[in-house]
């Protein structure tokens, strides 16, 4: 191979035993895009390689990640936005034949565990940010231990009262991340022996809350990424949980907004109160 394909933003090279893929740096260019820079992802690691519907007058192709092998989709799983999927190459409609012929190619090279789960994350998680600001707080990770600082106007009085909270990556078995661009978004630790159904995110002293402005994607997944890149190293059998694992059980939900109703009737709850707290609840199904 050594050949490239170039696509809108997004640049394929292609090799022997794996694909390079470069993102552009620019104004029109998804600002996760931007940060993730560039990935190696060996053939290894691959599924599939997909046709997929593209804008009026283009291709796309899309490369399929084995389960368990980057830990970036991991943390995202069905999340992203197609202008920001880095499996995704978009390319004018005339490059369909050679879109085509790559495509080919890369199947060719798939192993015979290609629609297998892997065990281990065979794509590097990418470079995050030291840390990043939450609506409630401030998220940090050393690559020892995540640390929550809160922001004195964001977060609530559960969370001050629970102090600052230090999180070594030998506690945690995952983490579980909700994309700040739908309601309810938020990263959360899971932590060993922990309760498998934990309090709404702004409640838990082992979440930050997101919001317009906060948690941004190109900030926080890559984060959320690395944290479960660094658990895996820390005990390669640990469950790293999805976005989708640690749902709460619905019926569970449904208990906490009864609750959130009495509360109201009784006048414990304003209005606004009710509203904003049970979207949340309703946010973690």
């Amino acid at each position: 191979m050594g050949d490239v394909l170039a696509g809108f933003h997004t640049v394929w090279e292609f090799d022997t035993d794996s694909v390079l893929i470069r993102f552009e740096r620019g104004i029109r260019t998804p600002k996760l895009l931007q940060a993730l820079g560039e990935r190696r992802i060996p053939h290894e690691a691959l599924a599939a390689v997909e046709r997929v519907p593209g804008r009026r007058g283009t291709v796309a192709l899309r490369a399929v990640p084995r389960p368990g092998v980057d830990p970036l989709m991991e943390a995202a799983g069905d999340q992203l936005r197609e202008t920001s999927d880095p499996y995704r190459l978009e390319l004018p409609a005339e490059r369909e034949p050679l879109a085509a012929y790559w495509a080919d190619e890369i199947r060719a090279a798939l192993g015979p565990s290609a629609h297998e789960p892997s065990e281990r994350h065979l794509v590097a998680a990418p470079t995050p940010p030291s840390s990043f600001k939450a609506y409630d707080g401030k998220a940090s990770f050393d690559g020892r231990t995540v640390s929550f600082r809160w922001s004195r106007t964001g977060a609530s009085t559960a969370k001050w009262k629970a102090g600052d909270q230090h999180f070594a990556i030998e506690e945690l078995t995952g983490a579980q991340w909700r994309s700040p661009d739908a309601p309810g978004g938020h990263l959360r630790l899971l932590r060993r022996g922990a309760d498998p159904l934990p309090p709404p995110a702004d409640q838990d002293p082992a979440a930050v809350v997101f919001g317009r402005g906060y948690g941004l994607l190109h900030e926080s997944l890559p984060f959320a990424a690395a944290v479960l890149a660094a658990v895996r190293r820390a005990s390669p059998a640990a469950a790293v949980a999805s976005p989708a694992a640690a749902r709460p059980d619905p019926g569970a939900v449904a208990e906490r907004i009864r609750h959130l109703g009495a509360l109201h009737s009784a006048g414990l709850l304003t209005d606004a109160e009710f509203t904003a707290k049970k979207a949340e609840l309703l946010a973690e199904l």
